[in-house]
């Protein structure tokens, strides 16, 4: 694991500029696409922010993997010691390098797990408060555990948003509306983290569903997956309405950003650009 001082001197060189240019602007005909940050998990955080510039993505949601140490992955009493022994200085630092290159830090992905304590829960939301988040969203959270946390989010002024996965067997995961609704119920501040990719594989609509729940879907996952489970696929060739859903955004003028998230193999920058064109083809 790095030391708190390794993270210390990282996080103090946050004041100098990656790539002196204009700040990025990927508002695509009023639709805000950016970038979940796990799509460039094969290199650290500036190498993550060197590609988004190269891009010319201008915001995004932090992937946890690209501020706690991964050494640590799957350690979960190490990173909750981490997390209590990291200053607030170091997660302003990460909030201060995203602005020094003009990249909005719109959300924060953080795992909250059935496990934690009440204060893993309640320091996970402070952090994600002083990395600057505009909200924070979770793929690791049960319908449960959503309702235990709706106090803390609420105390926090922290809107979470939930994650949908493909495991529509388990009532308490959340894969299919009824698993959202039921969140949605526990607290204002809990919202949707909407994966096109998953929400069409595990075969529900997800053209329906934003236009029944646009006011409370936090963010949307750009993935196409095929239909009953299948696996990913390049932007167009799987089945997921990924097209539609940018048009529905761009016709309502719905203010809900949606994050190209790649997880298929290949060479990162250049699969992303490519969802990325074909994002702006789909809203021309």
């Amino acid at each position: 694991m790095y030391s708190r001082r390794d993270f210390s001197r990282l996080a103090a060189a946050a004041a100098v500029p990656l790539v002196a240019s204009t700040p990025p602007n990927s508002v695509i005909a009023g639709v805000q696409i950016g970038a979940q940050t796990n799509s460039f998990s094969d290199r650290d955080l500036d190498g993550a922010i060197r590609a988004m510039l190269e891009i010319g993505i201008g915001e995004c949601e932090l992937w946890q993997g690209h501020v706690e140490p991964r050494a640590a992955s799957g350690k979960d009493a190490e990173l909750s010691r981490w997390r209590d022994e990291m200053p607030a200085s170091y997660f302003h630092g990460i909030a201060r390098r995203f602005r020094t290159e003009g990249i909005r830090l719109y959300s924060y992905d953080f795992q909250f797990r059935e496990t934690f304590t009440d204060h893993e829960i309640e320091r996970g939301l402070e952090i994600g408060r002083e990395l600057g988040a505009h909200c924070m969203v979770t793929s690791s959270a049960t319908v449960s555990l959503a309702k235990r946390m709706a106090p803390f989010i609420e105390k926090h002024k922290m809107p979470v948003g939930m994650h949908g996965r493909t495991n529509v067997m388990d009532p308490n995961e959340f894969a299919g509306p009824e698993s959202f609704e039921r969140a949605l119920g526990y607290s204002r501040s809990i919202g949707v983290n909407l994966d096109l990719g998953h929400f069409t594989a595990a075969g529900f609509d997800a053209v329906s569903f934003i236009r029944k729940h646009h006011d409370r879907i936090l963010s949307i996952h750009l993935k196409d997956r095929k239909r009953g489970q299948g696996g990913s696929m390049p932007f167009g060739e799987g089945d997921t309405p990924i097209r539609e859903c940018l048009q529905l955004l761009k016709r309502n003028r719905w203010k809900i950003p949606a994050h190209i998230e790649h997880d298929r193999g290949g060479d990162r920058v250049a699969e992303f650009r490519k969802s990325f064109e074909y994002c702006r083809r789909a809203l021309a």
